[in-house]
């Protein structure tokens, strides 16, 4: 598994302990993750993406394939991280995220035709998002969360589904929709985490960290 380097954060004038020499690994290759964490200034050291296989098992609930997706990743992303001298002793975080009509697990659309199949069947209804985050200290303790969260889309015109569509926005998005995007333009209600449903609760992920002794908010001072 390839090793890629995150960018670096600038050390804040004068930084020293934790704060200068906790590393963290995220175990995803998803932009849209590495900016959720950046936006509250939490820097990856390393990006380790997982490559294993997301396919839903039989009977498999949208709960349970969320959280064993998540640990998965983290496994994966720990087993590369200890061939790395440097990354031995680092936190890693892994995360998934699912989009589901009641048990019915929709994928991560490919083709036009999955995503217009997803969109049609989430038009002017309901559906839930179910993100889990899955976190390992350099002490060896895990921890996780699932958050869950609820949103109702319009009722999408044949023009807003086609248009939408030819913006390619939902190649390999839970769903077939970006909700940071412009399917925002489609929600009509969300109840829950709006990061969660980009791909990473920014509150819950958070608070992991720093209940497992990682700095979260060291440099914020250094950020104004």
């Amino acid at each position: 598994m390839d090793t890629i380097p995150a960018p670096e954060a600038p050390a804040a004038p004068g930084e020293t302990g934790p704060a200068r020499t906790a590393r963290l690994i995220l175990a995803s290759a998803s932009p849209r993750r590495l900016a959720l964490l950046q936006q509250v200034g939490i820097e990856p050291d390393a990006l380790l993406p997982a490559d294993i296989d997301e396919t839903p098992r039989k009977s498999e609930s949208p709960r349970e394939l969320v959280r064993r997706l998540a640990r998965e990743k983290l496994a994966a992303a720990q087993e590369a991280a200890r061939r790395r001298e440097d990354m031995r002793h680092a936190w890693i975080l892994a995360a998934d995220t699912v989009v589901a009509v009641g048990r019915r697990i929709l994928p991560k659309a490919e083709i036009p035709d999955e995503a217009a199949d997803c969109l049609r069947l989430l038009s002017g209804r309901q559906h839930r998002v179910y993100t889990a985050v899955a976190l390992v200290s350099p002490k060896e303790s895990r921890r996780e969360r699932l958050v869950e969260s609820r949103v109702r889309f319009k009722r999408l015109s044949g023009r807003e589904l086609q248009a939408y569509l030819a913006s390619g926005e939902w190649r390999g998005k839970a769903g077939g929709y970006a909700i940071q995007g412009l399917a925002g333009a489609f929600v009509v209600k969300l109840v829950g985490s709006h990061s969660a449903v980009v791909g990473l609760p920014l509150a819950e992920t958070s608070a992991l960290l720093e209940g497992e002794g990682f700095p979260v908010r060291e440099r914020w001072g250094a950020m104004a």
